[in-house]
């Protein structure tokens, strides 16, 4: 039975002997690698940077540039990560240490660590975010983190061995997926009241579970043989239809609109895209070998794909569904969530006992920059020009000519000093940081009158 996904398809650690132990009721062992899995690594990154050295490159949209920040050490083999909708804190699974790390986010640290039940995988916390559930797949039960007082509270019996968790975008309902090869259950958590009130039936090997933005439907992504993902009619509380993916479906995630899912295919190293009106898989992107999980950023322009077996995530462009970049981060990444402003990804490096921090960059935009347009020579002059963006942009004349006797602080923003010539003078200032496009303004004049003498 594959329940940490990824995990059964080995990965080289530090030592050819090392083996991690998957979860399920027999509690079997892997290998890390066999050799026949390291050649068949070999291949799949030839086999990339081939596929890379032949698409055109006129094709590829110009996006904002992703590098891991910083990374955070935290419990014995992690698993996943959940943000809290302030986004001040991250709890992160610790599988083996049976403990969650709780992330202050501001400061990059770990600020407590709860010990929860054995096994905890899965977590997600609840919208309004006053408590956080982690499924416990060695006791068959969900923990619930009281969020203000950072402690387990209680605990919540679902179905055997629960592996994912999703609160309903309401909070009025959490579903636990459960199950083995031959079938498995959503368990329907009452969230007031903290108990189970149903079971769905899906498709065998249930792994990840995620709610449309409206919350009128889930995708159930079904693993290994099955390759298909189950669609669950949220008001029917029942399973109305399955939805044929890639090879062993792990991690979903849907647009923020809710017109498309991504779904990560764990032994058919591509995402499979699924228009959700059509409930039908419309495009496969190839990623890296032995995808996971999946996020998208709130505004919907990016996907972040964790690739377990080769040590990277892949950065799709939702618009045009192309792969834009590869970032390297820890050992064996499998969980991964996206803050919810967008600019900063945590990862989760089950083998490195980390979470790699990925700040996107985001191109500059103008705040400020509409300057006085009139100025005299003698008089001192001053204007502040205003860019956001990631990281901090830089000021540059482009274009035109400043008026004699001013000048623009390149870090600063700041034209100021002192007319010398009367005149008008019409320019640029662009502001950049590396993420394209860099922005522009439009034609500044500013006319400068000759001083009256008195």
């Amino acid at each position: 039975m594959q329940l940490l996904s990824t995990l059964s398809r080995g990965h080289q650690g530090p030592s050819s002997g090392q083996v991690v132990r998957a979860l399920g009721p027999g509690k079997r062992l892997f290998a890390m690698r066999s050799s026949a899995a390291r050649l068949r690594g070999r291949r799949a990154a030839i086999t990339g940077m081939i596929l890379a050295a032949l698409m055109p490159v006129g094709n590829i949209p110009a996006t904002a540039a992703a590098t891991v920040a910083s990374t955070i050490p935290v419990g014995t083999s992690p698993r996943n990560v959940a943000f809290a909708p302030d986004g001040s804190k991250a709890y992160v699974t610790n599988w083996e240490a049976s403990t969650v790390s709780v992330i202050d986010v501001g400061s990059g640290t770990v600020a407590s660590t709860i010990p929860v039940g054995p096994s905890p995988i899965g977590v997600a916390v609840a919208p309004d975010g006053s408590v956080a559930y982690v499924t416990s797949a060695s006791s068959d039960t969900v923990s619930v983190i009281d969020v203000a007082s950072s402690t387990m509270t209680s605990s919540i019996p679902v179905g055997a061995t629960p592996i994912a968790v999703a609160f309903a975008p309401d909070g009025s309902r959490a579903y636990v997926t459960s199950g083995s090869s031959s079938s498995g259950t959503v368990s329907v958590i009452d969230v007031a009241s903290s108990t189970m009130t149903s079971s769905i039936p899906v498709g065998p090997l249930p792994n990840a579970v995620a709610f449309t933005p409206d919350g009128s439907k889930a995708y159930v992504t079904n693993g290994q043989d099955s390759n298909q993902v189950s669609v669950i009619n949220v008001a029917k509380g029942k399973m109305t239809s399955t939805i044929p993916v890639g090879s062993s479906p792990t991690g979903v995630a849907f647009t923020p609109d809710g017109s498309t899912a991504y779904v990560a295919n764990n032994e058919g190293d591509t995402v499979s895209v699924i228009n959700v009106a059509r409930g039908k898989m419309t495009s496969t992107i190839p990623v890296g070998w032995a995808p996971d999980s999946v996020a998208i950023v709130p505004d919907g322009s990016t996907a972040y794909v964790t690739n377990s077996g080769s040590d990277t995530v892949s950065v799709i462009d939702v618009g045009s569904r192309m792969v834009t970049s590869t970032i390297s981060v820890g050992t064996h990444p499998t969980g991964v969530a996206v803050a919810p402003g967008g600019s900063t990804v945590y990862v989760v490096n089950t083998f490195s006992n980390t979470v790699s921090v990925v700040t996107a960059d985001a191109p500059p935009v103008f705040t400020a920059a509409t300057p006085p347009t009139k100025a005299n020579t003698g008089a001192a002059y001053s204007y502040t020009f205003a860019a956001t963006g990631a990281p901090a942009p830089t000021f540059r004349v482009s274009s035109g000519a400043l008026p004699a006797g001013l000048s623009l602080d390149t870090t600063t923003g700041v034209l100021s000093g002192t007319p010398t010539k009367a005149g008008k003078f019409t320019f640029r200032v662009t502001a950049t940081n590396g993420a394209s496009p860099d922005a522009v303004t439009g034609r500044i004049t500013i006319t400068v009158a000759k001083a009256t003498v008195r």
